[in-house]
């Protein structure tokens, strides 16, 4: 049975509303598993998220609420730590980070994934299924790169009247077509590796 119980860990507001919507979107629609349980996530600030100690803090955390839940059912379970590169490098700062974190948790299955350049340079990859929330008369061709050409919550907002991120976040995560913007951003086409990888590695341990 293709089941996964996920704790995550965001930086945002809007990422704390919009996360269990994607997590759900992506293991269920995208990969065909069968259920996935997210948790409240844990909302910490990137500027103390980055710093070692407060990672730690966090990802304990996210570890004793997991184990609070895992018992019931006994469905296998995940941290996930999801952030925005913003300025910095994702290549760089994820790995760092989930070293970090499964140097104090080895026994715990984390999962680190840095948005470049911003949650919302997802929805520029994914921006011709979101017409129903973004004015794009301006745009000829829309962005095919958008990480490349370093595209985010500037260009949602030059294109959304009032951009929300607690309502607009959710609402265009639900609406976003996920294959689309997997092929066009490689920061979410990590995020489904690593949601396929446990998808891969629940199918063996069930057929043992």
């Amino acid at each position: 049975m293709s089941r996964l119980r996920v704790a995550p860990i965001v930086e945002g507001h809007g990422e704390d509303n919009a996360i269990r919507i994607l997590l759900q979107r992506v293991w269920m629609e995208l990969l065909g598993g069968e259920y996935i349980d997210v948790l409240k996530p844990l909302r910490v600030s990137k500027l103390k998220l980055v710093q070692p100690r407060e990672l730690v803090r966090s990802v304990e955390l996210a570890v004793r609420n997991l184990r609070l839940r895992t018992p019931v059912s006994g469905d296998p379970a995940m941290v996930l730590i999801l952030l925005d590169a913003d300025q910095d490098a994702p290549c760089l700062l994820g790995p760092r980070l989930l070293e970090i974190a499964r140097a104090q948790r080895a026994d715990a299955d984390i999962a680190c994934v840095v948005a470049n350049v911003e949650y919302e340079t997802w929805f520029v990859a994914s921006a011709q299924s979101l017409t129903d929330y973004l004015n794009d008369s301006r745009d000829k061709v829309l962005p095919d790169a958008p990480e490349a050409a370093r595209l985010g919550k500037g260009w949602i907002q030059r294109r959304r009247n009032k951009y929300s991120e607690t309502l607009d976040q959710p609402a265009m995560t639900r609406a976003m077509d996920l294959a689309l913007c997997r092929s066009q951003s490689p920061s979410f086409d990590k995020l489904c590796r690593d949601l396929e990888a446990r998808l891969r590695r629940i199918g063996r341990s069930s057929e043992r």
